[in-house]
This record gives structure tokens, C-alpha cells and sequence, in this order.
């Protein structure tokens, strides 16, 4: 019987592995966008914590105040990046049933 338990979880562990492959396979698709500056400055981060694009508007370019830009463009993709993380933690919490498996997201 502690056989059939032991073959049954191992079963369990390797479903749930091939599980874990496709979801961290499809964090590339899972897109989070944010702006700053009014949406002066936009980008776009993915589930990997990858940016993935980077636009900013000619008017946010001002010589005399690029500190200014530098500031819009670190919120923006702080902001993208941590919506992208908060995704791809929800995708790989549907993957493990909502187990806390330390190491993953």
C-alpha cells in the first residue's frame, strides 16, 4: 500500500511539474503596460520581467531637465515591471493550485 502511495504521488509531483513548464512557458505572452509623465513616457514589460517596449514622447525630451526624463522613464518601468511580476505570480499560482513553492515568483 505505501508503494501505491509513493507511485501515486510521484505521478501527482511530475503532473505538476509539467504543469509549472507551461506556465513559466507562457509568461512571454503575459504583457503588463504602465506611464509616467502624463504618458509622456510608456513601456510595456512582460511575464519574464523582460521590457519589451520603450516609448517616449519628443515633448519629454527637454536638454535642460533630463533628470526629469530619467525619473519618467525609472517609474514607468518600475511600475511595468511590478504589474508584469504580480501577473506571472497569478499565472504560476494557477499552476500550482495556489501552492507557495519558495523559488517560484
Amino acid at each position: 500500500m505505501a508503494q501505491m502511495n509513493m507511485q501515486q504521488m510521484m505521478k501527482q509531483a511530475r503532473k505538476m511539474q509539467e504543469q509549472l513548464a507551461a506556465a513559466q512557458d507562457k509568461l512571454k505572452d503575459v504583457e503588463a503596460s504602465a506611464s509616467a509623465g502624463g504618458g509622456m513616457v510608456k513601456c510595456t514589460a512582460n511575464g519574464e520581467m523582460t521590457l519589451t517596449s520603450l516609448t517616449i514622447d519628443p515633448e519629454a525630451v527637454d536638454p535642460d531637465d533630463v533628470e526629469l526624463l530619467q525619473d519618467m522613464v525609472m517609474a514607468a518601468v518600475n511600475e511595468a515591471l511590478s504589474s508584469a511580476q504580480d501577473a506571472a505570480g497569478a499565472k504560476m499560482s494557477e499552476a500550482t493550485g495556489g501552492m507557495n513553492i519558495p523559488g517560484m515568483f
